[in-house]
């Protein structure tokens, strides 16, 4: 069986913690490991490989946190931009052999690894066997209007609700045969193509013509950006499970939750015995029911209750318990204002290694930069400003102009505008750097690469 894990999401729902190029599924939230890295561990001794579908901007993250978890026999299949789960899948499906059996599983949802949950899996693997598409539920435990809903016979579905109202939400958890829709499947890869073909024809064929003419290796498949856009956005939901005749249901008897709000965040977190969030960074005086994320400073909290307080380098975050939903209408402000922050952190990843924006003005921009040893950054140049580089620790190789230089910790270099450059880590250990820009503008399209 291999596990095939969806990295997509728009990084809104946990915003200020979640953006679009570091989605939640990467922030280390449970005991400094992600949802990510939870789904890799709890599924590798389930599954015999793992392929996971990953934005091409996030690949890089990912490879880092497999990295941590040591766990890099995996291979990739990267979209340019994502088109919802239906294609995602379909294009994951066309790149192994249709009898293998695949266990799809979103990489930003919490669940608890228990014996259940294996056995859960295992049995949806004996359904897939006989060519059967199974979906899994999970027992409601409260009334939530904002997912799915499976209505169950035995092994069969009768129905699929789309997030009933609050009235219809409470009926259903007082019924034994109603489920929230966990968004996991287990089928033969040739099967789920079979129905994608029958009953969404247009996906189909656009996905088979955008993998059709991606670029492969032994452990990357890239989809090409102008074939990608071609292809309809879709989830699988609405594309093949509603409407195949082919569907087996399995109940999961595990903890799980999609982590679609700081309140279902909330829910899977260590607490005090006020109910506040348990981290040693925060204090709490006569504070009760509290949900406190800051890895940066101390946040104390005096006579307050019931408050969600998300603090990140950049960004603050302050709300009631109920109404952290409403973090979509910031995101759609900061959106129409052209601000980076629904987009990326301080702190941005790249194949390289990664680069911290330490302080910014209209003048000048700070940015320490790590290095990866053996790697580099491309050859490049700027017409808008001036660069200074000063080395922590570790050892650079750079280049300006036609000049080659080894600077050592605490050694320096300009670069005057203009003048093509480029910096490589040539030893053993990290590489690290303060970069100083200095200019009448200081934004990331003035940047021109130079082949090497």
């Amino acid at each position: 069986m291999i596990n095939i894990v969806l990295c997509g999401g728009s990084g809104t729902r946990l915003w200020p913690l979640s953006r679009t190029l570091y989605p939640k599924q990467f922030y280390k939230l449970f005991e400094d490991t992600s949802s990510f890295q939870k789904t890799i561990l709890r599924n590798k001794n389930i599954c015999n490989s793992t392929l996971i579908v990953s934005n091409e901007e996030q690949f890089f993250l990912a490879m880092d946190q497999l990295e941590e978890v040591d766990f890099l026999n995996s291979t990739f299949l990267l979209e340019p931009i994502g088109r919802n789960t239906a294609p995602a899948i379909a294009l994951a499906c066309m790149n192994i052999d249709h009898e293998e059996i695949v266990l799809v599983t979103p990489s930003d949802h919490f669940i608890e690894s228990s014996d259940k949950y294996r056995e859960g899996i295992l049995k949806a693997a004996e359904f897939a066997k006989t060519n059967s598409i199974v979906i899994f539920g999970i027992k409601p435990s409260y009334p939530e209007t904002g997912f799915g809903y499976i209505e169950a016979l035995g092994e069969n579905v009768v129905s699929f609700i789309e997030k009933p109202d609050l009235s219809t939400a409470q009926k259903y958890i007082q019924r034994e045969n109603y489920f929230w829709n966990s968004g996991m499947f287990v089928f033969k890869a040739g099967v789920f193509l079979k129905e994608l073909q029958q009953y969404s024809p247009d996906i189909y064929e656009a996905c088979a013509k955008a993998y059709m003419k991606a670029k492969k290796n032994e452990k990357i498949t890239r989809i090409l950006s102008d074939d990608m856009m071609e292809i309809p956005s879709n989830s699988i939901d609405y594309a093949v499970i509603e409407k195949s005749r082919n569907v087996k249901f399995v109940p999961l008897e595990v903890v799980w939750s999609d982590l679609g709000s700081f309140e279902a965040l909330d829910e899977h977190l260590k607490k005090t015995q006020d109910g506040n969030t348990d981290n040693d960074n925060n204090f709490y005086i006569n504070s009760h029911n509290n949900l406190v994320i800051a890895n940066e400073k101390l946040i104390t909290t005096i006579d307050v209750e019931g408050l969600v307080i998300v603090d990140t380098p950049d960004a603050l975050l302050i709300t009631k318990k109920g109404s952290s939903h409403k973090v979509k209408e910031v995101v759609s402000v900061l959106a129409e204002k052209k601000s980076y922050l629904p987009q990326s952190h301080l702190t941005s990843y790249r194949s390289w290694g990664n680069s911290t924006v330490l302080e910014k003005t209209n003048k000048f921009k700070i940015k320490k930069v790590v290095v990866k040893p053996g790697a580099k950054l491309s050859k490049q140049k700027h017409y808008h400003r001036n660069e200074h580089w000063i080395v922590l620790s570790g050892t650079a190789k750079v280049t300006i102009g036609m000049q080659d230089y080894i600077l050592r910790t605490n050694e320096s270099t300009y670069i005057p505008m203009g003048i093509e450059h480029q910096v490589e880590n040539p030893g053993k250990v990290i590489l690290t750097m303060i970069e100083v820009q200095v200019g009448d503008y200081l934004e990331e399209d003035d940047i021109v690469r130079i082949d090497s």
